[in-house]
């Protein structure tokens, strides 16, 4: 499994450091570790397969696998609820191969130190190389700046997709060919085309 190259701080890399390798003993990838302050404190743990794809019972699975080594590790200094969930359509890009897999989707992301006088950037990844990426800036006209930029992954705090047309139609393809690989059943009449109303 690829590594991730957005990882977390802190707790969350703590928590982090425990799950991975029991996710992905059961055969998913991590994709992050977040602590938030909702109905008291919440761990969530993103997980996928290694095709992308998750089902509530990939959920259930990966919960069953990480809740008894965070009970024996008890990583947190408060009682929390767990919430394992998909990366969703909306998804946080983490690894190389997510910047290569999405390609040309519209997405935010932060850097850690400045690129091109900026911390924050909005556009479409139209390339992926061993170093990073380079990415067309959305809005660009308006807000003055280079049009295309180039960031390392190092630099990259935070990447995520930013939900479009395009992408729910590319998301909605990539479901249905993870589960024709799977040999489950796709029904044929599943529109593959659809938008956002």
């Amino acid at each position: 499994m690829t590594d991730r190259i957005i990882i977390e701080q802190g707790i969350e890399a703590r928590v982090a450091a425990i799950v991975e390798p029991v996710i992905e003993q059961i055969g998913y990838r991590l994709v992050r570790v977040r602590v938030s302050a909702m109905n008291g404190a919440t761990l969530q743990i993103m997980a996928e397969r290694p095709d992308g794809s998750m089902t509530v019972e990939d959920c259930e699975a990966v919960s069953r696998a990480v809740s008894p080594v965070l009970d024996v590790e008890d990583p947190m200094d408060r009682a929390y609820h767990l919430e394992v969930s998909s990366p969703g359509i909306d998804r946080p890009l983490v690894r190389k191969g997510d910047f290569e897999t999405w390609t040309g989707q519209l997405l935010k992301l932060e850097t850690n130190r400045l690129v091109s006088g900026r911390k924050r950037f909005r556009g479409r990844v139209t390339e992926v190389s061993a170093e990073g990426i380079r990415l067309e800036r959305d809005g660009v006209a308006s807000e003055g700046g280079e049009a295309v930029v180039e960031i390392a992954f190092d630099a990259l705090a935070e990447a995520r997709l930013i939900l479009t047309d395009d992408l729910l139609a590319a998301s909605l393809k990539a479901d249905k060919d993870a589960r024709r690989a799977r040999g489950q059943p796709v029904d044929e009449d599943e529109d593959g085309d659809a938008a956002l109303n």
